[in-house]
Formats: structure tokens, sequence, C-alpha cells
């Protein structure tokens, strides 16, 4: 990495990073942590630019487990992730805000969900109707044919 043209706060040792220091990505990204022969290695954090957060333990330049933060404070981890899917259906909303008191949320809006037709699911940006398998605008206009995966996770 000491070769790469950007900036960074750590020591060098046989003309590579080593211990722990800072490092710019070209970009704006900095990682703050723990360097081994010019890799990520140890425990160390890539900050975005957009104020999301990855802390990982690295081995050689690979992240071997970690966990991401995006800018409001949700967190994703492989192993415990359960934001929208079957165990956890609850929307980002009531994970941030909690639940509203009365009646439960229909949809992410809190003004309620959106009018859709019958037999159809609500996909946030639209709905999918399960007949002709494609997922529609509010409006009706056909958004995009989704994936298998996609499909079985509305349906689920």
């Amino acid at each position: 990495m000491a070769f790469a043209g950007s900036p960074f706060e750590a020591e060098v040792v046989n003309e590579r990073i080593e211990g722990r220091g800072k490092y710019t990505f070209p970009d704006g990204n900095v990682y703050i942590g723990e360097f081994k022969d010019g890799q990520f290695h140890g425990t160390g954090t890539i900050h975005f630019t957009h104020g999301g957060k990855y802390d990982a333990s690295w081995d050689n330049g690979r992240a071997v487990e970690g966990t991401y933060t995006f800018h409001d404070g949700l967190t994703y981890t492989p192993t415990t992730w359960d934001y929208c899917t079957p165990p956890d259906r609850r929307f980002y909303s009531e994970r941030v805000n909690g639940f509203l008191p009365g009646e439960p949320q229909l949809s992410n809006d809190v003004n309620g969900p959106r009018e859709i037709p019958a037999d159809t699911f609500d996909v946030g940006d639209g709905y999918y109707d399960p007949k002709d398998e494609v997922i529609r605008g509010y409006g009706g206009e056909v958004m995009r044919v989704p994936e298998e995966e996609e499909r079985e996770w509305v349906v689920g």
C-alpha cells in the first residue's frame, strides 16, 4: 500500500506499512487499524465518506469477520442479520423508532400502506403481482422483473 500513492500515517518497515496506522483511499474512505507487511491485518475499521463504517478482523488483506454499521446506526452482521427476513418482518421505521401506538404498521410508510391491487404484495418501491411475476410502480407501470430469490422473499 505504501506505493499506491494515497496518504497514510504509519510506520514503514522494509518499504511496507507495519503496525497501527491510518490509510486514506483515493475516494476519501479511511482505514484505521493494524497493518502487517503492507496489508490490513488484525483489527481495523474502514470509515466511508457517506457515514457508514466496517469494523473487521483482517488476515493478510482480507476481512475474515466484521460488522457494517450504516450512517443511521443500523448494523449488519452476516450471522445475526434479521432485518426484513422471515424471523423479523418489522419495517425499517419500526426498528429505528419503535412501534407506533395503536395498530401495527402495514408498510414502512408511517401514514399507512399505499393502495395496491388485490392479491399483490407491496415491495416498498411498488408492488409485486404474482400473476405476471413483475414489479410495478404504484402507478401501474412495469418497473422490473424480479429474480427468483426476490420473488420467493416477497411471497415468503
